[in-house]
């Protein structure tokens, strides 16, 4: 894929413009900004995100460096493509709620300063349950935050410590809990399953909490082991047994029937919404499954906007740097084919309870969809295609059948 430029003067580490011809649409697109919070308390093992600790940065970088340097980058994206109101704002990481409710109230400042909020606009924070509180959730929904997401991950304590995670089993329900009583309409519980240790009862266990904790959002994830993790290597070494597919296929099964009947419904094959409330959906996620723009601000972050996407350097210190020279941070970008396009709008809408529209798929294609319905992956509900619970689970392979 090759990089497009143009000269509309804002220079970066790799001589990354954006293309006018990129910057036409923005607007009447769904439009949303990322921030990417790469600091964290401890590592947990199964994790590769792009996150430090305190001990790994040194007096390389801190929260204070890292924030000035996210004020200029998002005024410098504002002034590149017309700061068009944020319709999603999205702080992810790492560990946002670090930074405290001030600092995530400067992340939201920061937002709204260069590009502004549309009305009723989504602003989600990711949290981490031990650096929470009734104070801590007050403040952000006085600051303007309308949802949290919460890392869960398993309410069995065998679990949490196969993943190096530091909360207490019960932290997160309560979590959730004061968050609700601070105002939070929207919050949801992260999940991950197929943890080696992990038992039919664990998961149980979990569904009940999450199910007490009466939030309206759930996501849940088959465990990965990443290369480069303490999780891989200890399986590597033969400390932990690698996950089971069949295993992670029954858990996904148990896990949907459970939620199903709890009123929460599956609209993308990881997540679970409350049952006729759009609204509970999240929206910003969305925006990525559906092919919108987002601007991602932060150390490694990814951006796409009019089917060019680029992602930032991954160090907290260059990302401040670059920044404070006046320049954006990029450090790679690429022109998306029409091909290109096309594959992932069959890659990510399949996964959407909405389906796969199939005006999108070639005549070869459609020939191939019809296959995968035959087999029993998938239906056509109207115009779209749309996974069958068992094609839920063979996602991927259903999208390689179509993309033959």
């Amino acid at each position: 894929m090759s990089e497009t430029r143009t000269g509309n003067g804002t220079g970066t580490d790799d001589g990354f413009e954006l293309p006018v011809a990129a910057r036409a649409g923005v607007g009447t697109r769904p439009f949303g900004v990322y921030v990417h919070v790469p600091f964290c308390a401890t590592r947990c093992g199964y994790c590769d995100f792009n996150t430090y600790t305190a001990g790994e940065l040194g007096s390389s970088a801190s929260p204070q460096s890292w924030l000035e340097g996210l004020r200029r980058e998002l005024d410098i994206a504002a002034d590149m493509i017309g700061a068009p109101a944020a319709d999603t704002v999205f702080v992810g990481g790492g560990t946002p709620s670090l930074l405290g409710p001030r600092g995530l109230a400067d992340v939201l400042g920061a937002v709204r300063s260069s590009f502004g909020l549309a009305p009723g606009a989504e602003v989600t924070t990711e949290s981490n349950p031990e650096s929470t509180g009734p104070e801590f959730f007050s403040r952000i929904r006085a600051a303007g935050y309308t949802r949290v997401s919460l890392g869960m991950q398993s309410a069995a304590s065998h679990v949490l410590a196969v993943l190096d995670r530091t909360h207490t089993p019960g932290r997160p329900v309560a979590a959730a809990r004061e968050a609700r009583a601070a105002g939070f309409d929207n919050v949801n519980l992260d999940l991950i399953y197929g943890t080696p240790g992990e038992r039919d009862e664990d998961v149980d266990r979990s569904l009940d909490a999450v199910l007490d904790a009466g939030v309206d959002h759930v996501s849940a994830y088959a465990l990965i082991v990443e290369d480069g993790t303490a999780l891989a290597r200890r399986v590597r070494r033969g400390e932990l047994p690698a996950p089971d597919d069949d295993v992670l296929a029954a858990r996904y099964e148990r896990i949907d029937a459970r939620l199903e009947a709890a009123g929460l419904t599956w609209y993308e094959v990881s997540n679970w919404a409350r049952a006729g409330d759009p609204s509970a959906r999240c929206a910003h996620n969305l925006g990525y499954w559906d092919g919108g723009d987002w601007w991602g601000a932060g150390p490694g972050a990814h951006s796409h906007v009019g089917g060019v996407r680029w992602w930032n350097v991954k160090h907290p210190a260059r990302y401040a740097e670059t920044l404070a020279q006046g320049r954006l941070p990029v450090g790679g970008s690429e022109q998306l084919t029409v091909e290109d396009v096309h594959t992932e709008l069959v890659m990510l809408t399949v996964r959407l309870r909405t389906g796969l529209p199939w005006a999108a798929l070639a005549p070869s294609e459609r020939d191939a969809a019809r296959t995968v319905v035959a087999d029993g992956l998938a239906d056509l509900h109207g115009d779209h295609l749309v996974l069958t619970g068992r094609g839920r689970l063979l996602a991927d392979a259903v999208v390689r059948s179509i993309l033959v």
